[in-house]
């Protein structure tokens, strides 16, 4: 019974997107006379063109109203979560509580395999950035609007397409590692991770790069294809769930590893 189920909804599926793409054929070209694929292009890297009032009291990018968002949203579910949700917790775990118990696992046992001498507050710190790049990067899915100080209309873009928010959390990421090094061995822990100075960069323009990736196909997608009507939507889910899923792999593998080797404890000889 739940083959049979299986395939109708995939077949339900198929004939969504045949009809999809059938109909772009009949849609006319969405009309960019407004903007040149140049500025688009330009502006999607350097947030320069299109800002937004902060509050009345300066213009930033899109992408800094992204973070204030993603940010209030993920410390307003974690009050609520710990609030009403985990003094509820039961010993037979409801959906909720297991998918809760088995993330926050995750987390703390790739923290321990990295760095098992230190791995508490390893755990607690690759799960808030590893939340931040998840949510953050699948925010631009939603598709809010919000309007430019020149009264355009734009989608509020993932907090890390913008360079600036990439290379801040780089940046913290190499702070957590200098830290894990001085409370593991000192001022040698602090002399080991300076070594390998060129991490900050390499996480920022890692981040900023498979963001950026994703969001100038979708934007040449959209403005040169006659079938912007279905594939962009299509291509535009499939990178940023991707990109969603590598960048937290990535960026807490490497955060991990490296605090692991910087607070390890060296053996006097």
């Amino acid at each position: 019974m739940t083959k049979k189920i299986n395939k109708t909804v995939i077949i339900l599926w198929i004939c969504v997107i045949l009809v999809l793409l059938a109909a772009s054929f009949f849609v006319a070209p969405p009309d960019r006379s407004g903007e040149s694929i140049k500025e688009q292009m330009r502006d999607a890297v350097l947030h320069d063109v299109n800002k937004i009032n902060f509050l009345g009291i300066k213009d930033v990018n899109p992408a800094f109203i992204s973070a204030v968002v993603v940010t209030s949203f993920l410390l307003l579910a974690g009050v609520c979560i710990r609030l009403f949700v985990i003094p509820k917790f039961q010993i037979i775990p409801s959906k909720f509580q297991l998918l809760l118990e088995q993330l926050v696992g995750f987390f703390a046992s790739f923290a321990k395999e990295k760095s098992p001498h230190r791995y508490r507050f390893l755990s607690a710190y690759i799960f808030g950035a590893g939340m931040y790049i998840f949510f953050g990067t699948l925010f631009e899915l939603f598709g809010i609007q919000a309007v430019t100080v020149n009264g355009r209309s734009i989608a509020l873009p993932a907090p890390l397409a913008d360079i600036n928010g990439a290379i801040a959390l780089g940046c913290l990421s190499y702070l957590i590692v200098l830290f894990g090094g001085f409370f593991g061995n000192g001022f040698k822990g602090v002399g080991s991770a300076l070594k390998d100075f060129t991490m900050p960069l390499s996480m920022s323009f890692r981040l900023f790069g498979a963001l950026l990736s994703g969001v100038l196909v979708t934007e040449l997608l959209y403005h040169y294809i006659s079938l912007s009507f279905g594939l962009p939507v299509v291509a535009g889910v499939l990178f940023t769930l991707l990109h969603a899923l590598v960048q937290t792999y990535v960026l807490i593998m490497l955060t991990a590893t490296s605090y692991g080797e910087a607070s390890h404890k060296k053996e006097r000889k």
